[in-house]
């Protein structure tokens, strides 16, 4: 009996790719981005980005309004859906009905203990093992072993939540008094430092030096800011507008599909930061 492996012949080609994208790769500018493309799904970046929202929208997303919660004091005039509607550019009528699917600041005081915040963290350990796994397959290089990938990864988790809670504070005072322009550059400051920083704790044989560093910092501020906030202003409101009638299950439904757009982005930002770090390495020995 034959399987279905043995059905296949094994001269059969592969298939030629589209000729548009043979011409974006022979540009100088466009190697780059087709490489990053091919790696994403090389190292089948579809099923982690997947696995990656998951673990966002459980483990990150309590702790986003709970630390939105501290940033306010607890104050009952407070609603903990202003941070969904600054995430996805909600305003006006849609902001409302965000609004209207969350309770008040006031409600989290009683979960705000050394206790809880001790097990959000302890739950976000798979999260930080998943993204080293999924560095690694970007960067091909080998893994840590598993007790450095345990203290890696919760290094990793910190300065995730470090530079999350700083974009909930840039978030929150772009409405007080500091200039836009001055906030806007803090948030590419802290953004570019943990890309930058991301493999060198998660990466075997990532230094710190300058050109990774740059490659993958960059590379990650330009997308996670720049293409992620431009997707979600364009696409996300409308998304919401269509599910606004299911009531609190349209925004769960939203708040997952931001999820999983936000998992996939965060490999795309592996693979590119990987990738460009390769290109600048090759011109500085070429």
């Amino acid at each position: 009996m034959t399987s279905r492996y043995e059905e296949r012949p094994a001269s059969t080609p592969a298939a030629s790719p589209p000729a548009w994208l043979g011409r974006i790769e022979r540009h100088r500018w466009g190697a780059p981005i087709v490489a990053t493309g091919r790696r994403f799904f090389v190292i089948e970046g579809l099923d982690l980005g997947g696995l990656i929202a998951l673990e966002l929208f459980t483990t990150v997303m309590p702790l986003m309004l709970i630390g939105f919660a501290r940033l306010k004091n607890f104050d009952s005039a407070a609603n903990l859906g202003d941070v969904f509607a600054a995430q996805l550019g909600a305003k006006g009528q849609l902001a409302e009905s965000i609004r209207r699917e969350f309770g008040q600041a006031s409600g989290l005081q009683s979960i705000w203990s050394p206790v809880s915040l001790l097990g959000f963290l302890v739950w976000g350990i798979p999260m930080s093992l998943t993204v080293a796994r999924m560095f690694a397959q970007a960067w091909q290089r080998p893994q840590y072993s598993i007790a450095q990938r345990l203290w890696r990864g919760s290094a990793w988790f910190v300065l995730y939540l470090v530079t999350a809670s700083l974009g909930e504070r840039i978030l929150i005072m772009s409405n007080q008094f500091l200039p836009r322009p001055l906030l806007h550059l803090l948030a590419i400051v802290a953004s570019v430092v943990f890309w930058g920083l991301s493999p060198v704790l998660l990466v075997p044989g990532v230094r710190l030096e300058m050109k990774p560093f740059l490659a993958a910092g960059l590379t990650g501020a330009l997308i996670s800011l720049v293409v992620m906030r431009m997707v979600v202003r364009v696409v996300f409101p409308s998304l919401l507008a269509g599910w606004e009638g299911f009531g609190p299950i349209g925004v769960a439904l939203t708040m997952m599909t931001w999820s999983g757009v936000v998992g996939i982005v965060w490999v795309v930002v592996a693979c590119a930061g990987a990738v460009y770090n390769e290109h600048a390495h090759r011109a500085s020995i070429g």
